[in-house]
């Protein structure tokens, strides 16, 4: 695992910017930056990236088949009772899933190690899945790489072949928060994806979803059949319209059980289940919130997202935190595992998981030892 500096394409801006990526850029901000790139062997990739990938993936669904039988489990996880049924069903009766991400700590040697759960409302799907991509076959096509480099990327062929698991008859509606850039670009991608599927996607604001007769219907008043929400679940619990959803008979994607993964109070329950695997960290519920963090320790809000509220202390006694509205939820200890450094940049490696299938990774940076929403998102190689 090597950094590699490259020169940038000096059209990049207008490239990216016509497959929808319209937000390279944050607070006048480079957030893709294509000035350099990670270089992988295939080892590196087969060996210490997708199988651990799939690994924890099996985990976390043994995992759920553990929490939906457990209300003791359910409780932990911070699902409010009034949805129990609601998870319990959404995962006995099969409810299909899209996508998640793992994001782990990996320096090009020894076990990958899984920092991160996010497999509710993960972003930066459009610049793993189709940006990176490009920019690949554009060096390549430009001489600049090889004809052989290659990419850990099935992301798009996999969301085409996960959403043909779903009827083509009606509509399917993806929405997210209007005025994010960021969220609306996730949502986007995910329909051109659907509609290589046969799928007749259509966007709509989570704020223009309206409830008649008990069921959720878009602006013309039609009823949703099936509804991708980038919203998250423990929102959805905790909103006047979430009562509505037991009661409905939308589909939900991502499905009510992937609240169970979606909070970092799994990662603490992943390492009860399997201590001293390989690719976890020792994780627990942290009882005194209130106390300041040990040494070699990272303290989590369950719901923290995009590095809020997080805080570190290094081995070495060094404290790093961050800012954010997460504050009155249960927290989770997990043991430090420092992120590789390479030049003056913290790096971490997001994985993706699309369906059931390890389908690609996506590298992060930050001059932090914290990924924010605002860390640089490189590309990357695979040669051998």
């Amino acid at each position: 695992m090597k950094k590699i500096s490259i020169e940038e394409r000096p059209d990049w801006r207008r490239t990216v910017e016509a497959e929808g990526f319209d937000f390279h850029t944050i607070d006048g901000e480079r957030y893709w930056d294509e000035r350099g790139y990670y270089l992988f062997s295939e080892a590196q990739i087969s060996r210490d990236i997708e199988a651990p990938t799939k690994a924890v993936h099996e985990l976390c669904m043994d995992a759920v088949e553990r929490v939906v039988h457990s209300e003791e489990l359910l409780t932990r996880l911070a699902i409010p009772p009034a949805f129990f049924d609601l998870v319990r069903d959404s995962w006995r009766e099969g409810h299909p899933h899209l996508y998640g991400r793992f994001d782990f700590s990996y320096d090009g040697s020894g076990p990958a190690k899984c920092i991160e759960a996010n497999y509710d409302t993960p972003t930066s799907l459009l610049e793993a899945g189709s940006v990176q991509l490009l920019w690949l076959e554009s060096q390549i096509a430009a001489g600049v790489l090889p004809a052989s480099a290659t990419q850990f990327n099935t992301i798009a062929e996999d969301l085409v072949q996960a959403f043909s698991a779903f009827p083509t008859q009606g509509p399917f509606h993806f929405s997210a928060m209007s005025g994010s850039v960021e969220d609306r670009g996730t949502t986007d991608f995910l329909r051109k994806m659907a509609a290589h599927a046969g799928i007749d996607a259509r966007h709509i604001d989570i704020e223009d979803i309206g409830l008649r007769d008990g069921r959720f219907v878009d602006l013309d008043g039609q009823w949703i059949q099936r509804l991708f929400k980038l919203h998250a679940w423990e929102h959805i619990f905790h909103e006047a319209f979430g009562k509505a959803v037991p009661g409905c008979d939308t589909q939900f994607v991502e499905p009510a059980w992937k609240s169970i993964i979606s909070n970092k109070g799994i990662l603490a329950l992943l390492w009860e289940l399997h201590e001293g695997h390989p690719n976890l960290l020792p994780a627990f519920v942290d009882r005194e919130p209130q106390r300041p963090v040990p040494a070699g320790w990272v303290r989590k809000p369950y719901f923290s997202r995009e590095g809020a509220n997080i805080e570190l202390r290094t081995r070495e006694g060094e404290f790093v935190a961050e800012d954010g509205p997460y504050t009155d939820a249960p927290f989770i200890l997990q043991e430090f595992a420092p992120l590789p450094r390479f030049g003056d940049s913290y790096t971490l490696l997001g994985s993706w998981v699309i369906g059931d299938v390890a389908s690609g990774i996506g590298i992060r940076e930050d001059d932090s030892l914290i990924t924010k929403d605002t860390s640089r998102f490189l590309p990357h190689v695979v040669m051998n």
